[in-house]
């Protein structure tokens, strides 16, 4: 291929968008205030970070959130992004970070820290707690630590140089994506506080990989043209992995993953259909629970499309095509 033909890579299905919350605007603005008063970095990192637009990512993702809730959320979105961006690439010690962000989880009101992820926990969860029910605050905090305890193990691997193969980093990704947070914010976004009972159910376990699945192999399709960009790609991508451990060229491993997201979807929808039955208002937060998964699903999928962290300005064209023009790769 001519070197300055610019390459490309396809994928399917782009589902219909849920309607945005209406309180978007508003609280996109005051939730990258909070990112300038909080975070306290300097002034391109603020920049970047403002451009990933957590504010609307929260939106499509929680489109029933009220405005106390929906920044919160954004809020939430956007620590997230900036302590997996420390750990990954050593900005922070991990475990330095990893310890004080989970003490400020289980104390935001006392724990004193001059940690700036972990100051940033306080700001969001004793907010959070006002509100949340216990089991919905125990599983955000256990779902953070299993999170954390994933993306050190990443660091790890990447320094000794480790690949994975295909069952291992499925089971990995499951957590370092921190999906499995976000699913306890749905609960939070609700005001509803489902059983442990319910929660450990196989039924709902099964709904929540499923919808995990699809949402962080998407992201790695979306995602994989910035990190192949930077040379990334091979220690957190699912496109990068099936290549190694299954000998397949870029666009094989793209379809590949395409069909895994498919039958992602259809994993969801076969245990959605025989979901059991509990009493009649646990059904109902059950109910709200599984629709906050979907909405997770397709609000994630046209966010990591409108989004200059991911897309780039190609976002509406990718829509259009389902063609992205791979980047070129940039100096080590």
């Amino acid at each position: 291929m001519n070197p300055t033909t610019p390459q490309a890579i396809m994928f399917s299905t782009i589902t219909h968008m849920t309607t945005p919350n209406p309180h978007r605007d508003a609280v996109s603005c005051a939730s990258d205030q909070w990112l300038i008063d909080v975070a306290r970095l300097v002034e391109s990192e603020i920049g970047e970070y403002i451009d990933i637009e957590a504010g609307v990512f929260a939106a499509v993702c929680y489109p029933d959130a009220d405005a106390f809730h929906l920044q919160v959320c954004s809020d939430f979105l956007t620590w997230l992004f900036i302590i997996d961006d420390w750990m990954e690439y050593n900005v922070v010690d991990v475990r330095g970070a990893r310890e004080s962000c989970i003490l400020a989880l289980h104390d935001p009101i006392n724990f004193d820290t001059e940690q700036l992820g972990a100051k940033m926990c306080k700001s969001f969860f004793s907010r959070f707690r006002e509100t949340a029910g216990p089991g919905c605050t125990k599983r955000f905090i256990h779902r953070c630590e299993l999170s954390f305890a994933a993306v050190a193990k990443q660091v790890d691997d990447r320094a000794k140089g480790h690949m994975y193969d295909l069952a291992s980093y499925i089971a990995l990704r499951r957590d370092i994506s921190a999906v499995k947070i976000a699913f306890a914010v749905i609960e939070y976004v609700a005001r509803i506080d489902l059983p442990d009972e319910v929660m450990s159910h196989p039924i709902i376990m099964a709904l929540e990989d499923a919808a995990n699945d699809y949402i962080s192999w998407s992201n790695d399709i979306l995602s994989y043209n910035k990190e192949q960009s930077h040379g990334d790609a091979h220690w957190h991508n699912m496109v990068a992995v099936l290549m190694d451990d299954r000998g397949l060229d870029l666009q094989g491993a793209i379809d590949y993953t395409a069909q895994m997201c498919k039958d992602a979807i259809q994993r969801f929808e076969s245990n959605r259909a025989i979901l059991p039955s509990w009493e009649e208002e646990v059904d109902r937060q059950v109910a709200i629970y599984v629709e906050g998964m979907q909405n997770w699903m397709v609000g994630s999928l046209h966010w990591h499309l409108d989004s200059v962290r991911f897309s780039g300005t190609d976002g509406y064209a990718v829509k259009q095509d389902r063609i992205v023009k791979l980047l070129p790769k940039r100096p080590l």
